[in-house]
């Protein structure tokens, strides 16, 4: 047999294979979606992809500490670009959340979701244990998560400001937050959701009440999920068949591409299809899961944990926006949906996952 090289070896194959796996019916999904043509955005999806699994593989051989030392630096980074968002960004959709930088467009909230993560489990990781208990646990975190995330609200951005928080919380939690703050929390948030919908914008208290009545208003603003609903229902087990999707076709389905596509992908290939997007979703999930298991510094533990999380919200958000089981709130499908920023986040986030796990992987063998 002829010897496999060490560095071929430590290519994580299989985990390349989800991601590609993913990213691929993906792309057979974006082909169908525009009317059976490479372009505008299955050619551009694949290129990106490309580009960015190498960017994963790349940061996955970088030593721990680099992103340990760099996690306040780079959380400023990004709080920076979102100030310049407020200042420089141009508005497509309604709202202000990108910077044009030529060859993309990037969304830095998008980063946020990454750059919270590290910084609040640097912080958590050189906080004494016996303080995470006191209010010195609390407050610093409590601030880096609600600069960013009221940045992102002003955008608007509802549904990545709520990632943002939702990223830092599971930090915040598998740090050893007592239980009952966030109990005592959840509580306070539910007394007080009259006045944060209040302070929604009109389309956003509009998108609540379809959401809680999608057929009061099924050609205006239940439109969306009225029509997402009838997608994913004329599928039925084995769906229509490749390119033979009518709702995206005709362009019934509002932006079936980005994110609702799941909703075109379950016309054609039906719930067998939506099975099997859902089963490469967990496996993924359950790669990045036992590596937060597995890392060897608290560091390691906490990074892996909110960005499993990260990824998670993605897809239960959007999967549940599609089905009329959530407000729409425009969160795309991890490396399914068309985009380069949501793509970039979540390569980001398997990057810095593969890095713990061969940082644990260089630890056990030194102790073997």
């Amino acid at each position: 047999m002829i010897p496999v090289p060490p560095a071929v070896q430590r290519i994580p194959w299989k985990l390349i294979a989800v991601l590609s796996a993913i990213t691929g019916f993906g792309l057979l999904v974006l082909y169908s979606a525009a009317g059976g043509s490479w372009s505008p955005w299955a050619l551009q999806q694949g290129v990106r992809f490309l580009a960015f699994l190498t960017l994963a593989l790349i940061i996955g051989r970088f030593p721990i500490r680099i992103f340990e030392d760099f996690a306040y630096l780079g959380y400023i980074g990004v709080l920076i670009l979102l100030i310049a968002v407020e200042l420089l960004g141009f508005v497509g959709g309604g709202s202000q959340r990108w910077l044009d930088l030529g060859f993309m467009n990037l969304q830095p909230s998008e980063l946020m979701k990454v750059a919270i993560v590290l910084a609040l489990a640097r912080f958590y990781a050189q906080l004494p244990p016996g303080n995470t208990r006191t209010w010195t646990a609390l407050w610093p975190a409590l601030v880096m998560i609600g600069f960013p995330a009221a940045l992102v609200m002003l955008q608007p951005d509802l549904g990545t400001a709520l990632a943002i928080c939702i990223g830092g919380v599971i930090v915040m939690f598998v740090a050893g937050l007592p239980f009952w703050w966030f109990g005592s929390a959840a509580g306070a948030g539910a007394a007080a959701l009259p006045v944060l919908f209040s302070m929604l914008h009109d389309y956003q208290q509009k998108r609540v009440l379809i959401f809680l009545d999608p057929e009061s208003d099924p050609l205006g603003a239940g439109y969306h999920i009225s029509q997402s609903k009838i997608a994913i229902g004329s599928g039925g087990v084995s769906g229509k068949g490749f390119l033979n999707g009518s709702q995206s076709h005709l362009d019934y389905l509002p932006e079936g591409h980005t994110d609702f596509i799941f909703a075109t992908m379950a016309e054609e290939w039906g719930l067998l299809g939506g099975l099997a997007l859902l089963f490469a979703f967990f496996l993924l999930l359950r790669w990045s899961t036992r590596v937060a298991l597995k890392a060897r510094t608290r560091f390691g533990q906490l990074t892996a944990a909110g960005l499993t999380m990260t990824i998670f919200f993605y897809i239960a958000i959007n999967l549940m926006m599609v089905m009329g089981l959530a407000p729409v709130v425009g969160i795309p499908l991890p490396l399914f949906s068309y985009g380069g920023s949501s793509m970039l986040t979540v390569m980001t986030c398997v990057g810095i996952v593969l890095a713990i796990e061969n940082d644990s992987k260089k630890q056990g063998s030194r102790l073997s």
